[in-house]
């Protein structure tokens, strides 16, 4: 029986190579790294081609053309990438995927921003950043500069524009060298790495690369300083990102997708929400929004948004539904509960003529004391065939929220244990304006003088 038995035993070396190659396909290159020890069998099938295709596949998304071009084998082509950039081996496919993805959307839909596109850094230049700084780099962040050293201070930004009648922005993506150059280690903003300018505004986003003074390490946000603080190093904080990784992805995912909207060849960081959007007879109107923590604060709350209203006629239309708009309705509810309706001529100072087929979309700003309000409301039009035939069109209720927000510890005159997320409404009465503004006219530095008057007055 013994005899028998021991002749029936199955051995791996006796197993056909296709089954085997099929097992070994589902591991992960270092389990098949160490299947290599343990025969010489096992040795010859893990350096099957096959298997390192499907690996440098995964996670260096190269290519036929790229092993071509190389000269190698998959094997030979995987171990010279790992020797370059293994460490990163857990985020290069993911941000590698999202740079493709946004050269990809850049050179259909806003070629001129290629171009200020830059190399990746070496891994020596990141090890002399960090030297020069004194502080460690994410993983994530450093292997998004071996892959492009963000790009050139030019204008537009690859990071988002806004612009009304009288301010603009538009948030470059720094190189590494730039970025160094601000780095913080004053008190409010400690062990704080710049990721993003604007030229007009002075506005940055950072990244925190230390948990100290509230922030988590890789925490992006905008910083905003307490005005109602004595101590003049206690800083808000608008959070925009929970790593470097999840802060660009999220933004390249809602660029090649369409979510931000493409103007004269800049990305505006407009969000649409799709069931933003009513339907009156002939006429649509949509709506989308967008927070500027550039003119808003915590401390005193003050919240800014702009929203931008496409307004469009079906080309099906009869030519005698063409009509124009004579005035405009807003019921506006905070947070908090207070409702306040506002009313007025035109839009934007202007009395748009809609006839089949066009479209007039125009921008304007509001701004509350309360982290999240929504508004609604209707527009008055009249026949231009009938003048006495007039007819209101719904505009569709659109929520407004600003980013979740970080509060210092210090408070003015009491003190709090920690950093806390704040997203509770407050007390204060709310503002609102419905303030002219120009459809993303020409480029201009910001206007402090003109700001003044953002601080919208409660009635117009």
């Amino acid at each position: 029986m013994l005899t028998m038995a021991a002749s029936t035993e199955l051995r791996v070396d006796d197993l056909p190579s296709d089954p085997l190659l099929h097992i070994l396909s589902y591991l992960s290159f270092r389990d098949l790294v160490h299947c290599s020890y343990v025969s010489r069998r096992l040795n010859d099938l893990s350096n099957h081609n096959a298997l390192w295709k499907s690996l440098c596949c995964k996670h260096w998304l190269l290519t036929d053309a790229d092993r071509l071009r190389s000269g190698l084998s998959w094997y030979n082509l995987f171990q010279q990438y790992y020797a370059s950039l293994g460490r990163y081996i857990q985020h290069y496919p993911v941000l590698k995927r999202a740079w493709e993805q946004l050269k990809s959307f850049l050179q259909q839909r806003c070629p001129r921003m290629i171009t200020s596109l830059k190399e990746g850094v070496s891994e020596v230049q990141l090890n002399e950043i960090e030297a020069q700084i004194g502080c460690r780099l994410p993983d994530d962040y450093r292997c998004s500069y071996r892959i492009h050293n963000g790009q050139k201070l030019v204008i537009p930004g690859l990071m988002g524009s806004m612009s009304l009648s009288n301010h603009y922005r538009s948030e470059v993506l720094l190189d590494m060298e730039t970025a160094a150059g601000g780095f913080h280690l004053k008190k409010g903003m400690r062990r704080c790495l710049p990721l993003t300018f604007c030229f007009h505004t002075g506005l940055s986003q950072y990244m925190a690369l230390e948990t100290t003074e509230g922030r988590r390490l890789g925490e992006s946000f905008y910083p905003c300083p307490d005005q109602t603080a004595q101590d003049p190093a206690a800083i808000d904080m608008f959070i925009t990102g929970s790593s470097f990784s999840e802060w660009f992805t999220t933004y390249i995912h809602n660029v090649v997708t369409g979510e931000y909207p493409i103007i004269r060849d800049q990305i505006f960081r407009y969000v649409h929400d799709k069931s933003c959007v009513a339907t009156t007879g002939d006429i649509t109107v949509s709506v989308s929004t967008s927070f500027l923590p550039e003119l808003s604060s915590v401390h005193p709350p003050h919240f800014f948004f702009t929203y931008r209203i496409r307004i469009e006629m079906s080309s099906s239309a009869s030519p005698d539904a063409a009509c124009q708009l004579d005035s405009r309705y807003w019921k506006i509810t905070t947070s908090d509960g207070n409702v306040e309706e506002v009313q007025g001529p035109g839009v934007v100072g202007e009395f748009p003529i809609m006839t089949p087929g066009k479209v007039h979309e125009y921008a304007s700003c509001t701004t509350f004391s309360t982290p999240s309000e929504y508004m609604e409301g209707h527009y008055t039009f009249h026949r231009l065939a009938n003048k006495e035939e007039v007819f209101q069109v719904a505009i569709p209720r659109f929520h407004m929220v600003c980013p979740p927000y970080k509060e210092p510890a210090v408070r003015t005159q009491k003190a709090s244990a920690s950093y806390t997320s704040r997203f509770d409404g407050h007390d204060d009465d709310n503002e609102y304006c419905d303030r002219d503004s120009d459809d993303f006219g020409d480029l201009r530095g910001i206007n402090m003088a003109a700001l003044e008057g953002a601080w919208c007055p409660r009635h117009i």
